[in-house]
């Protein structure tokens, strides 16, 4: 296994070559483009502005599923489509997918016809991408199955199937299946102008900075992807400035609970919450992540920061069917996420009129735009991307190869282990440690970490600041982030030693990254 390092891939900048595909933003939908282009052959390059799925792609729902939302609103052909890419994507990244059982508690007759009749189609849509099939469960098996749940009322309920998985650590993989597959993959490098042809104003290329060194490149391309999910609208008035917006955010909100509000293995769905949203509780990495809310926003950030109308109203209605009741103080970690929502009227608040399926738009100059969709459907957003750019820029013609593409880290063995979400590269982790022994220690008493892995994945992750392990690598940020604060300084020491960095370098990360993980707390908000 030999994954280039950030200063490898960088080199390739410095070569005066003309790129078939340029792709701007790395998170889902940008990575699955990279995947997707170098795994057809074209010379790829993916320039994300600050680390892999820094935004809305590492602050999900942790779900792959097809939507029983969508059902509920009629639009089959979305779930149809979503539950294919589910099971695809169980088939190539098995160490990052999880079956989920899923549980709705039922208060009546009408509820459990109604609930179990539209998921038997929901089983019926998947067809042999099936992970399982819906069945009635009597009162007794729901508070076994949802252990923690109120017995208030609940007359019995329906398990259904769907998927669970680690967004941040996939984006991650498919970076390093990208480059596996020849593209050239870059953090931290910010796209800063859209370069044409004076005589027929269609794109050439485009200029970009190295945020760690400030060094500018400029970029010959064939074709140029804008694939930056919220940040969409930024690089197509770099294109025709003054244009109208595309995208209009819309916020969701998780608070993370101790697994014991929810103790046993099926996670819990809540199909009508009074603002009329679905509610997951669901286990992830030993806690329980509860959301989302569906709050549309006038403005995008980096870091969102959840509102307290939010908060109270997943506590409320979490606390509405849990036997013990979550306050704020219970909350270990609160994380915001923001859905790039296609969005051509400013006035349209509800979400639900605002399109959930993907978009493509192709501008006079030649950039093609991708925006909306979901992580679940990232690969044939890919596919239909790439396709788009094949004709729109008049590349050769390449058939996507993706459906059966195994993705970085591919493994079906489960031991039962931390370790396991790395797939294959879990025992490389363990050679790093049985070369030094000091490496085995754990960066947290309550958690399984390891110092090994923070080495893995500055060597072989691009990880670059003590935010992109904590958040992004390791996900600890997202558990629980006083925790995440107190290790930061243990992960800087590791990294500068790693990097050749100095004191005030560890002294700068650690600082950095508390300001950043004092949004994903309670305390003194």
């Amino acid at each position: 296994m030999n994954i280039k390092t950030r200063e490898e891939q960088l080199s390739a900048l410095q070569e005066n070559t003309t790129w078939d595909i340029v792709i701007i933003g790395g998170g889902a939908t940008g990575l699955g483009c990279a995947v997707d282009a170098a795994s057809r052959g074209f010379k790829t390059l993916l320039l994300e502005q600050y680390d892999f799925a820094k935004g809305t792609s590492s602050r999900s729902t942790k779900l792959v599923h097809g939507g029983v939302r969508y059902l509920a609103q009629g639009d089959v052909s979305l779930v149809r489509e979503a539950l294919k890419e589910r099971g695809l994507l169980f088939q190539n990244a098995p160490h990052l997918v999880n079956k989920q059982s899923f549980v709705i508690p039922c208060f009546g007759l009408f509820s459990k016809i109604k609930y179990l009749v539209g998921l038997k189609l929901y089983d019926w849509l998947s067809g042999k991408f099936s992970f399982g099939s819906s069945v009635y469960l009597s009162k007794s098996k729901v508070l076994e199955y949802l252990k923690g749940i109120s017995d208030k009322n609940v007359s019995g309920g329906i398990e259904y199937y769907d998927g669970q998985f680690d967004d941040a650590r996939l984006a991650i993989n498919l970076a390093q299946t990208a480059i596996e597959n020849g593209a050239t993959v870059l953090n931290y490098a910010k796209v800063v102008n859209l370069l044409k042809d004076e005589e027929n104003n269609k794109l050439t290329g485009l200029s970009l900075i190295d945020i760690e060194t400030q060094q500018e490149y400029k970029i010959k391309a064939k074709s140029i992807i804008n694939a930056t999910g919220v940040f969409v609208d930024d690089i197509l008035s770099m294109d025709t400035p003054g244009r109208k917006p595309l995208v209009r955010p819309s916020q969701g909100v998780h608070l993370v609970l101790d697994r014991s509000f929810m103790n046993g293995n099926s996670a819990l769905m809540i199909p009508e919450t009074s603002d009329g949203r679905v509610l997951f509780a669901v286990p992830w990495h030993n806690h329980l992540v509860v959301g989302t809310t569906d709050t549309p926003l006038e403005s995008h950030s980096l870091e969102p920061k959840a509102l307290q109308k939010e908060i109270d109203f997943i506590l409320q209605t979490a606390g509405a069917y849990l036997a013990k009741k979550p306050t704020e103080d219970d909350v270990l970690s609160v994380f915001a996420g923001l859905r790039p929502l296609a969005s051509p009227d400013k006035s349209t608040n509800k979400t639900k009129e605002i399109s959930r399926s993907h978009k493509l738009i192709v501008n006079k100059s030649g950039l093609v735009t991708i925006t909306g969709g979901k992580w679940t459907t990232y690969r044939k957003m890919a596919e239909d991307t790439i396709d788009e750019a094949i004709k729109t820029c008049n590349l050769n013609v390449k058939s996507c190869v993706t459906e059966n593409l195994k993705i970085h880290g591919y493994s079906v063995k489960k031991q039962d282990l931390h370790t396991d979400i790395y797939g294959n590269d879990a025992e490389h982790i363990t050679s790093i440690i049985q070369k030094n022994p000091d490496l085995a220690d754990k960066l947290a008493p309550s958690f399984p970490y390891t110092a090994a892995e923070v080495i893995w994945f500055v060597r072989n992750e691009m990880a670059r600041s003590v935010e992109d392990i904590l958040a992004r690598r390791l996900r600890l940020l997202f558990l629980n982030a006083q925790t995440a604060i107190n290790v930061a300084p243990v992960v800087a020491a590791l990294m500068a030693k790693e990097l050749g960095k100095g004191k005030d370098w560890e002294d700068l990360q650690i600082n950095k990254f508390t300001e950043i993980a004092k949004n994903y707390t309670l305390k003194k908000r």
